[in-house]
């Protein structure tokens, strides 16, 4: 049996076992949600063996609690098959009175819940998995730590990745059967990934047949305007440019909402905070995927493809550091939003944790024009905000694919490689 590696969302997934009656873990297939439910689970059924699914729905139909039996905490893996378990997981949970009863995982959000569904408030706690950040694949040494940051401790690290070690990164994304793997067989998972969501996924997740060609455009589409605050229509037209048919609003927003149930888009929504002046803020969310290596297999392209074209690595190296963010800021209790005003003012990435603390990020591939234009955008947007009303910045960072040190510079703004990186 493969060694299992441990995931940042472990820590989550415990506590959350120690607090409700049953856990949720959802994200998109292939990064890893079954294979760590099952590292935690004392007995389990799986809802899409293929020997077994039939009888498994008729049960969940007929006896929804004959498939809750087991060792807890029990493992329901693609519950979302018979998305009736849900209301039979809620009421065990209330008779049993327990924590750390249920584990339930899926690939995508059920097309619709019987309208006698409750909502689990109190008794079912979602929590979200991606794939692997680089801390958990090994090509991060966890030589600084953002709950450090947090705390005002100071950055000490070094690091000797180059740009053709990033590339690949970006490309190879952070599934786990591509970790570990010779470098063919790693790069082939998000391509493989690409192929099941246009020919398969975004159909099966609602029962609505949708085209694999216009699914490639609008994925295409998406790639090309990554780390933007395209809208929608923006997106719309690039996709039919080359259409002789329409390619309406509504149907749109079918295929996008399509891949947000299957967890491939993961946008970032905008950060609202108390600044002295009145300026206005941008809302528009910016457009990434739960995986950088989702954009690069929608392009066709390889790692050297995108050395040959570095301005548009950096944008999709942005969607790498904020899939890493995310995954270290929901172990610490935060999100991750982005920053952008009518100025031009913006910042990539601002971790904001429940407690109020919060750290501004900007995102850089690399060189020191990018790092030094990139820490003084920080600190001119610090310098708006109005700490009368919020407290200021915990930390503000240039996070870096490629620098062989991370150091705090003397204006103060830390300098940090992506590969340093950890929760």
């Amino acid at each position: 049996m493969k060694e299992y590696l441990t995931r940042v969302s472990d820590i989550l997934l415990q506590e959350h076992l120690d607090s409700k009656g049953a856990v949720l873990i959802e994200g998109a297939k292939w990064c890893g949600k079954t294979t760590s439910a099952k590292h935690f689970a004392k007995s389990y059924i799986e809802m899409d063996r293929p020997d077994m699914t039939e009888q498994y729905q008729r049960m969940a139909k007929i006896k929804p609690s004959g498939l809750l039996d087991g060792d807890v905490p029990h493992l329901i893996d693609e519950w979302q098959i018979s998305p009736n378990l849900w209301n039979a997981v809620r009421y065990e949970v209330d008779q049993r009175d327990e924590f750390g009863q249920f584990i339930l995982t899926g690939s995508s959000v059920p097309p619709e819940l019987d309208k006698s569904t409750h909502t689990g408030t109190g008794r079912i706690v979602r929590m979200k998995m991606r794939p692997m950040s680089l801390f958990e694949s090994g090509d991060s040494n966890g030589q600084v730590s953002l709950a450090q940051m947090f705390e005002g401790k100071d950055v000490n690290g070094s690091d000797n990745h180059d740009v053709d070690d990033i590339a690949f990164l970006i490309c190879r994304g952070g599934w786990p059967r591509a970790i570990g793997n010779p470098p063919k067989v790693s790069l082939k998972q998000a391509r493989d990934y690409f192929d099941a969501i246009v020919n398969d996924d975004i159909s099966r997740v609602d029962g609505v047949k949708r085209d694999p060609e216009r699914t490639k455009r609008l994925m295409r589409s998406y790639a090309r305007n990554i780390a933007t605050q395209a809208a929608l229509e923006t997106i719309r037209d690039d996709v039919i440019t080359n259409e002789t048919d329409t390619f309406d609003k509504e149907t749109v927003y079918s295929y996008l909402n399509a891949l947000k149930k299957i967890f491939v888009i993961e946008d970032s929504h905008a950060w609202n905070p108390n600044l002295r002046s009145r300026t206005a803020i941008r809302t528009t969310d910016t457009r990434y995927f739960v995986d950088p290596s989702i954009a690069t297999a929608s392009l066709g392209m390889g790692p050297q493809d995108l050395i040959n074209d570095l301005n548009l690595m950096g944008y999709i190296f942005e969607n790498l550091c904020i899939r890493d963010l995310r995954i270290y800021a929901d172990v610490l209790d935060g999100d991750v939003y982005h920053y952008r005003d009518k100025t031009g003012l913006e910042c990539d990435a601002v971790v904001h944790l429940r407690n109020g603390k919060y750290g501004l990020i900007e995102i850089k591939l690399g060189g020191d024009d990018l790092i030094n234009e990139g820490a003084a955008g920080l600190i001119k947007l610090a310098k708006k905000i109005d700490t009368a009303k919020m407290p200021k910045p915990s930390f503000m960072m240039v996070l870096c694919g490629i620098a062989p040190f991370a150091y705090r510079r003397e204006d103060g703004v830390f300098v940090v490689p992506v590969s340093c990186l950890k929760d």
